[in-house]
Protein backbone atom coordinates (compact mmCIF):
# COMPACT_ATOMS: atom_id res chain seq x y z
CA UNK A 1 0.00 0.00 0.00
CA UNK A 2 1.36 3.66 -0.47
CA UNK A 3 0.18 5.26 2.64
CA UNK A 4 0.37 9.20 3.54
CA UNK A 5 1.04 9.99 7.23
CA UNK A 6 0.39 13.28 8.85
CA UNK A 7 1.72 14.12 12.27
CA UNK A 8 2.93 16.15 14.33
CA UNK A 9 6.77 16.00 14.41
CA UNK A 10 7.33 16.26 17.76
CA UNK A 11 8.27 14.28 21.11
CA UNK A 12 4.68 13.97 21.94
CA UNK A 13 2.80 10.93 21.96
CA UNK A 14 0.69 11.23 18.67
CA UNK A 15 3.92 11.94 16.43
CA UNK A 16 6.13 8.99 18.00
CA UNK A 17 3.50 6.49 17.52
CA UNK A 18 2.86 7.91 13.95
CA UNK A 19 6.96 8.07 13.65
CA UNK A 20 7.04 4.15 14.94
CA UNK A 21 4.01 3.22 12.96
CA UNK A 22 5.26 4.31 9.70
CA UNK A 23 8.79 3.09 9.87
CA UNK A 24 7.34 -0.56 10.51
CA UNK A 25 5.08 -0.34 7.89
CA UNK A 26 8.04 0.65 5.71
CA UNK A 27 10.02 -2.40 6.68
CA UNK A 28 7.17 -4.86 5.64
CA UNK A 29 7.25 -3.13 2.11
CA UNK A 30 4.72 -0.61 1.96
CA UNK A 31 5.51 2.82 0.65
CA UNK A 32 4.96 5.45 3.59
CA UNK A 33 4.86 9.49 2.95
CA UNK A 34 5.07 11.59 5.83
CA UNK A 35 3.48 14.91 5.86
CA UNK A 36 4.55 18.10 8.27
CA UNK A 37 6.16 20.95 8.81
CA UNK A 38 9.65 19.12 10.00
CA UNK A 39 10.82 15.91 9.90
CA UNK A 40 9.66 13.73 13.05
CA UNK A 41 11.94 13.29 16.07
CA UNK A 42 11.79 9.37 15.33
CA UNK A 43 12.80 9.64 11.62
CA UNK A 44 15.93 8.50 12.32
CA UNK A 45 16.73 6.20 9.88
CA UNK A 46 16.75 5.93 5.79
CA UNK A 47 14.69 3.62 3.82
CA UNK A 48 13.73 3.32 0.43
CA UNK A 49 10.12 2.93 1.38
CA UNK A 50 9.84 6.44 3.30
CA UNK A 51 9.76 9.69 2.12
CA UNK A 52 9.19 13.09 4.08
CA UNK A 53 7.16 16.09 2.56
CA UNK A 54 8.04 19.16 4.28
CA UNK A 55 5.11 21.62 4.41
CA UNK A 56 6.48 25.31 3.35
CA UNK A 57 4.32 27.83 5.35
CA UNK A 58 3.50 31.17 3.79
CA UNK A 59 5.56 34.73 5.80
CA UNK A 60 3.05 37.16 3.82
CA UNK A 61 2.87 40.29 6.17
CA UNK A 62 -0.42 39.78 6.28
CA UNK A 63 -1.01 36.96 8.18
CA UNK A 64 -0.45 37.96 11.81
CA UNK A 65 -0.81 34.01 11.97
CA UNK A 66 0.73 31.65 9.32
CA UNK A 67 -2.22 30.03 7.20
CA UNK A 68 -0.46 25.97 8.36
CA UNK A 69 -3.89 24.39 7.56
CA UNK A 70 -4.25 25.93 3.90
CA UNK A 71 -0.37 24.68 3.64
CA UNK A 72 -1.13 21.45 4.50
CA UNK A 73 -3.91 20.98 2.61
CA UNK A 74 -2.43 21.47 -0.78
CA UNK A 75 0.61 19.40 -0.01
CA UNK A 76 -1.78 16.64 0.75
CA UNK A 77 -3.68 17.24 -2.41
CA UNK A 78 -0.42 17.43 -4.65
CA UNK A 79 1.34 13.99 -2.33
CA UNK A 80 -1.83 12.21 -3.05
CA UNK A 81 -2.00 13.15 -6.89
CA UNK A 82 1.72 12.52 -7.65
CA UNK A 83 2.65 9.83 -5.45
CA UNK A 84 -1.33 7.80 -6.18
CA UNK A 85 -1.79 7.55 -2.36
CA UNK A 86 -4.72 4.20 -1.59
CA UNK A 87 -5.15 5.81 1.90
CA UNK A 88 -4.32 8.90 3.76
CA UNK A 89 -3.70 8.31 7.93
CA UNK A 90 -3.97 11.47 9.59
CA UNK A 91 -3.18 11.49 13.44
CA UNK A 92 -4.59 14.17 16.14
CA UNK A 93 -7.66 15.29 15.03
CA UNK A 94 -6.67 19.04 15.29
CA UNK A 95 -6.37 20.64 13.03
CA UNK A 96 -5.30 16.95 10.72
CA UNK A 97 -8.70 16.00 10.26
CA UNK A 98 -10.53 18.77 8.95
CA UNK A 99 -7.37 19.37 6.47
CA UNK A 100 -7.93 15.97 5.33
CA UNK A 101 -11.38 16.43 5.07
CA UNK A 102 -11.14 19.48 2.98
CA UNK A 103 -8.35 18.17 1.17
CA UNK A 104 -10.44 14.76 0.28
CA UNK A 105 -13.28 16.82 -1.31
CA UNK A 106 -10.14 19.09 -3.53
CA UNK A 107 -9.40 15.72 -4.86
CA UNK A 108 -12.71 14.55 -5.55
CA UNK A 109 -13.23 17.12 -7.72
CA UNK A 110 -10.60 15.87 -9.70
CA UNK A 111 -12.45 12.52 -10.21
CA UNK A 112 -9.49 10.89 -7.46
CA UNK A 113 -11.42 9.29 -3.75
CA UNK A 114 -8.64 8.43 -1.14
CA UNK A 115 -10.08 7.46 2.06
CA UNK A 116 -8.92 8.92 5.41
CA UNK A 117 -8.56 7.12 8.54
CA UNK A 118 -8.40 9.30 11.98
CA UNK A 119 -6.41 8.25 15.58
CA UNK A 120 -7.64 10.18 18.08
CA UNK A 121 -4.88 10.20 20.74
CA UNK A 122 -5.78 12.14 23.69
CA UNK A 123 -5.85 15.56 24.76
CA UNK A 124 -7.29 15.79 21.10
CA UNK A 125 -10.29 15.16 21.99
CA UNK A 126 -9.98 15.20 25.86
CA UNK A 127 -9.00 18.97 26.31
CA UNK A 128 -8.72 20.88 23.75
CA UNK A 129 -11.34 19.51 21.03
CA UNK A 130 -14.01 19.83 23.85
CA UNK A 131 -12.90 23.73 23.81
CA UNK A 132 -16.55 25.71 22.00
CA UNK A 133 -14.08 27.06 19.26
CA UNK A 134 -12.97 23.74 17.71
CA UNK A 135 -15.77 21.27 18.95
CA UNK A 136 -18.08 21.52 15.86
CA UNK A 137 -15.15 21.32 13.27
CA UNK A 138 -13.53 18.89 15.39
CA UNK A 139 -17.04 16.76 15.77
CA UNK A 140 -17.70 17.47 11.74
CA UNK A 141 -14.29 15.82 10.37
CA UNK A 142 -14.52 13.29 12.45
CA UNK A 143 -18.37 11.86 11.28
CA UNK A 144 -16.20 12.60 7.77
CA UNK A 145 -13.47 10.33 8.29
CA UNK A 146 -13.84 6.79 6.14
CA UNK A 147 -12.35 5.34 9.32
CA UNK A 148 -12.08 6.34 13.16
CA UNK A 149 -9.38 4.81 15.64
CA UNK A 150 -8.73 5.67 19.35
CA UNK A 151 -5.44 4.83 21.02
CA UNK A 152 -7.64 3.21 24.41
CA UNK A 153 -11.18 1.92 24.76
CA UNK A 154 -11.36 5.02 27.33
CA UNK A 155 -11.04 7.59 24.87
CA UNK A 156 -13.54 5.93 22.37
CA UNK A 157 -15.91 5.88 25.66
CA UNK A 158 -14.66 9.69 26.11
CA UNK A 159 -15.23 10.88 21.90
CA UNK A 160 -18.90 9.21 22.24
CA UNK A 161 -19.87 11.29 25.56
CA UNK A 162 -18.26 14.36 24.47
CA UNK A 163 -19.03 14.30 20.49
CA UNK A 164 -22.14 13.96 18.47
CA UNK A 165 -19.41 11.66 16.48
CA UNK A 166 -21.94 8.55 14.63
CA UNK A 167 -18.77 6.66 13.34
CA UNK A 168 -17.77 2.91 14.71
CA UNK A 169 -14.67 3.84 16.53
CA UNK A 170 -11.86 0.79 16.38
CA UNK A 171 -9.89 0.80 19.18
CA UNK A 172 -6.01 0.14 18.54
CA UNK A 173 -4.29 0.24 21.23
CA UNK A 174 -0.38 1.71 21.46
CA UNK A 175 2.12 -0.20 20.82
CA UNK A 176 6.26 -0.83 21.89
CA UNK A 177 9.26 -1.66 19.82
CA UNK A 178 10.78 -4.56 21.91
CA UNK A 179 13.58 -4.75 20.08
CA UNK A 180 14.89 -0.90 21.14
CA UNK A 181 12.91 -0.67 24.43
CA UNK A 182 14.60 -3.09 25.82
CA UNK A 183 17.03 -3.24 29.49
CA UNK A 184 20.07 -1.97 28.53
CA UNK A 185 23.71 -3.25 30.08
CA UNK A 186 23.94 0.03 31.27
CA UNK A 187 25.16 -0.95 34.92
CA UNK A 188 28.08 1.38 34.87
CA UNK A 189 25.56 4.27 34.72
CA UNK A 190 23.94 3.19 37.28
CA UNK A 191 26.57 2.96 39.56
CA UNK A 192 27.56 7.27 38.64
CA UNK A 193 23.82 8.18 39.57
CA UNK A 194 23.60 5.65 42.48
CA UNK A 195 27.27 4.78 43.71
CA UNK A 196 25.30 4.30 46.95
CA UNK A 197 23.33 1.71 45.69
CA UNK A 198 20.09 3.84 45.98
CA UNK A 199 16.37 3.06 44.30
CA UNK A 200 16.42 4.91 41.37
CA UNK A 201 13.20 6.31 39.73
CA UNK A 202 12.01 8.22 36.55
CA UNK A 203 9.89 10.57 35.49
CA UNK A 204 9.24 11.48 31.36
CA UNK A 205 7.04 13.81 30.28
CA UNK A 206 6.54 16.83 28.40
CA UNK A 207 5.99 19.62 31.75
CA UNK A 208 2.45 20.18 30.95
CA UNK A 209 0.05 21.25 33.65
CA UNK A 210 -2.33 18.07 32.63
CA UNK A 211 1.07 15.48 33.84
CA UNK A 212 0.75 16.95 37.38
CA UNK A 213 4.78 17.11 37.31
CA UNK A 214 4.81 18.10 40.72
CA UNK A 215 3.14 15.54 42.04
CA UNK A 216 6.09 13.56 41.05
CA UNK A 217 8.25 15.45 43.14
CA UNK A 218 5.59 14.84 46.28
CA UNK A 219 5.68 11.34 45.74
CA UNK A 220 9.45 11.17 45.51
CA UNK A 221 10.06 13.71 48.62
CA UNK A 222 8.01 11.14 50.62
CA UNK A 223 9.37 7.81 49.04
CA UNK A 224 13.00 9.54 50.15
CA UNK A 225 12.29 9.89 53.62
CA UNK A 226 11.98 6.39 53.71
CA UNK A 227 14.11 4.64 51.14
CA UNK A 228 17.82 6.61 49.91
CA UNK A 229 16.69 6.89 46.75
CA UNK A 230 17.09 9.34 43.14
CA UNK A 231 14.84 11.05 40.73
CA UNK A 232 15.60 11.65 37.09
CA UNK A 233 13.08 14.15 35.62
CA UNK A 234 13.01 13.85 31.83
CA UNK A 235 11.67 15.95 29.31
CA UNK A 236 11.10 20.20 28.97
CA UNK A 237 7.85 22.05 29.18
CA UNK A 238 6.26 25.50 30.73
CA UNK A 239 6.19 23.82 34.08
CA UNK A 240 10.22 22.79 34.01
CA UNK A 241 10.65 25.91 36.03
CA UNK A 242 7.87 25.83 38.73
CA UNK A 243 9.15 22.50 39.31
CA UNK A 244 12.61 22.95 39.90
CA UNK A 245 11.96 26.05 42.39
CA UNK A 246 10.19 23.08 44.40
CA UNK A 247 12.67 20.48 44.27
CA UNK A 248 14.79 23.86 46.15
CA UNK A 249 12.12 24.78 48.47
CA UNK A 250 12.04 20.87 49.73
CA UNK A 251 15.48 20.51 49.62
CA UNK A 252 15.80 17.66 47.40
CA UNK A 253 18.22 19.52 44.38
CA UNK A 254 20.81 17.08 45.57
CA UNK A 255 18.70 13.60 45.13
CA UNK A 256 16.95 14.99 41.10
CA UNK A 257 18.88 15.59 38.05
CA UNK A 258 16.64 17.41 35.17
CA UNK A 259 18.11 15.80 32.06
CA UNK A 260 16.25 17.69 30.08
CA UNK A 261 14.69 15.99 26.12
CA UNK A 262 16.43 12.90 25.44
CA UNK A 263 16.42 10.41 22.47
CA UNK A 264 17.82 7.42 23.59
CA UNK A 265 15.23 7.48 26.73
CA UNK A 266 15.76 3.12 26.76
CA UNK A 267 19.34 3.84 27.97
CA UNK A 268 18.07 5.85 31.14
CA UNK A 269 14.98 3.67 31.65
CA UNK A 270 17.50 0.59 31.84
CA UNK A 271 18.95 1.71 34.89
CA UNK A 272 15.80 2.73 36.58
CA UNK A 273 13.71 1.06 39.77
CA UNK A 274 10.29 2.78 39.22
CA UNK A 275 8.46 5.07 36.94
CA UNK A 276 6.09 7.78 37.91
CA UNK A 277 3.09 8.99 35.61
CA UNK A 278 0.53 10.96 37.98
CA UNK A 279 -1.36 12.29 35.34
CA UNK A 280 -4.50 14.44 35.41
CA UNK A 281 -5.35 12.57 31.81
CA UNK A 282 -3.76 9.96 29.99
CA UNK A 283 -5.09 7.98 26.78
CA UNK A 284 -3.04 5.41 26.73
CA UNK A 285 0.06 6.05 28.76
CA UNK A 286 3.10 5.40 26.04
CA UNK A 287 6.17 6.75 28.32
CA UNK A 288 4.57 4.16 30.83
CA UNK A 289 4.55 1.27 27.87
CA UNK A 290 8.51 2.41 27.14
CA UNK A 291 9.28 2.17 30.95
CA UNK A 292 7.87 -1.42 31.07
CA UNK A 293 9.22 -2.72 28.12
CA UNK A 294 12.65 -1.60 29.91
CA UNK A 295 11.10 -4.02 33.13
CA UNK A 296 10.68 -0.27 35.21
CA UNK A 297 6.89 -1.10 37.15
CA UNK A 298 4.87 2.20 37.30
CA UNK A 299 3.10 4.19 39.90
CA UNK A 300 0.30 5.93 37.75
CA UNK A 301 -2.96 7.70 38.33
CA UNK A 302 -6.06 5.74 37.68
CA UNK A 303 -6.68 7.94 35.07
CA UNK A 304 -7.80 7.70 31.29
CA UNK A 305 -6.79 4.79 29.41
CA UNK A 306 -4.01 4.06 32.42
CA UNK A 307 -5.92 0.87 33.93
CA UNK A 308 -5.73 -0.60 30.54
CA UNK A 309 -2.12 -0.65 30.49
CA UNK A 310 -0.81 -0.64 34.34
CA UNK A 311 -2.33 -3.57 36.34
CA UNK A 312 -3.08 -2.82 39.70
CA UNK A 313 -0.74 -4.75 41.83
CA UNK A 314 0.96 -6.61 38.85
CA UNK A 315 2.80 -4.02 37.22
CA UNK A 316 2.38 -1.45 39.58
CA UNK A 317 -0.26 0.63 41.30
CA UNK A 318 -2.88 3.37 40.19
CA UNK A 319 -4.32 5.22 42.44
CA UNK A 320 -6.84 8.74 42.40
CA UNK A 321 -5.63 11.85 40.60
CA UNK A 322 -3.55 14.00 43.07
CA UNK A 323 -3.07 10.67 45.71
CA UNK A 324 0.51 11.78 46.60
CA UNK A 325 -0.11 9.87 49.95
CA UNK A 326 -1.31 6.41 48.42
CA UNK A 327 1.41 6.79 45.19
CA UNK A 328 4.05 6.81 47.70
CA UNK A 329 2.59 3.92 50.01
CA UNK A 330 2.49 2.18 46.87
CA UNK A 331 5.62 2.64 45.34
CA UNK A 332 7.27 1.76 48.90
CA UNK A 333 5.43 -1.53 48.78
CA UNK A 334 8.05 -2.49 45.09
CA UNK A 335 10.93 -1.09 46.44
CA UNK A 336 11.11 -2.59 49.77
CA UNK A 337 13.22 -5.56 49.12
CA UNK A 338 14.79 -6.67 46.02
CA UNK A 339 12.80 -10.12 45.84
CA UNK A 340 9.24 -8.00 45.52
CA UNK A 341 11.21 -5.21 42.84
CA UNK A 342 12.33 -7.98 40.80
CA UNK A 343 8.80 -9.93 40.71
CA UNK A 344 7.64 -6.36 39.54
CA UNK A 345 9.55 -5.78 37.17
CA UNK A 346 9.58 -9.22 35.29
CA UNK A 347 5.43 -8.63 35.50
CA UNK A 348 5.86 -5.34 33.75
CA UNK A 349 8.04 -6.54 30.43
CA UNK A 350 5.52 -9.44 30.30
CA UNK A 351 2.52 -6.98 30.12
CA UNK A 352 4.76 -4.73 27.74
CA UNK A 353 5.11 -7.70 25.88
CA UNK A 354 1.34 -7.72 24.68
CA UNK A 355 2.02 -4.15 23.09
CA UNK A 356 4.65 -5.52 20.97
CA UNK A 357 4.69 -3.84 17.41
CA UNK A 358 4.40 -7.02 15.92
CA UNK A 359 1.17 -7.57 17.24
CA UNK A 360 -0.21 -4.02 17.01
CA UNK A 361 0.88 -3.72 13.42
CA UNK A 362 -1.44 -6.53 11.38
CA UNK A 363 -4.43 -4.52 12.75
CA UNK A 364 -3.56 -1.60 11.14
CA UNK A 365 -3.18 -3.47 8.27
CA UNK A 366 -6.03 -5.24 8.33
CA UNK A 367 -7.89 -1.55 9.35
CA UNK A 368 -6.55 -0.16 6.22
CA UNK A 369 -7.35 -2.93 3.64
CA UNK A 370 -11.04 -2.85 5.49
CA UNK A 371 -11.49 0.40 4.75
CA UNK A 372 -10.25 0.62 1.14
CA UNK A 373 -12.01 -2.13 0.45
CA UNK A 374 -15.28 -0.16 2.01
CA UNK A 375 -14.75 2.88 -0.21
CA UNK A 376 -14.16 0.99 -3.16
CA UNK A 377 -17.44 -0.34 -2.93
CA UNK A 378 -18.93 2.94 -2.39
CA UNK A 379 -17.61 4.74 -5.02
Amino acid sequence: MKIGIVCYPTFGGSGVVATELGKALAAKGHRIHFITYSQPVRLDIFSENISYHEVKISNYPLFEYAPYESALTSMLVDVAMHEGLDILHVHYAIPHASVAYLAKQILISKGIYIPVVTTLHGTDITLVGRDSSYEPVVTFAINQSDGVTAVSQSLKNDTYANFHVCKDIEVIYNFIDLKRFSKKPKDHFKRAIVPGGERLLVHTSNFRKVKRVEDVIHVFEKVNRVIPSKLLMIGDGDERVAIEKLCRDLNLCDDVRFLGKQDAIEEILSVCDLFIMPSASESFGLAALEAMACQVPVISSDAGGMPELNVHGVTGYLSKVGDVDDMARNALKILKDDNTLNQFKHNALKRASEFDINRILPLYEAYYSKIIQSVKAEV
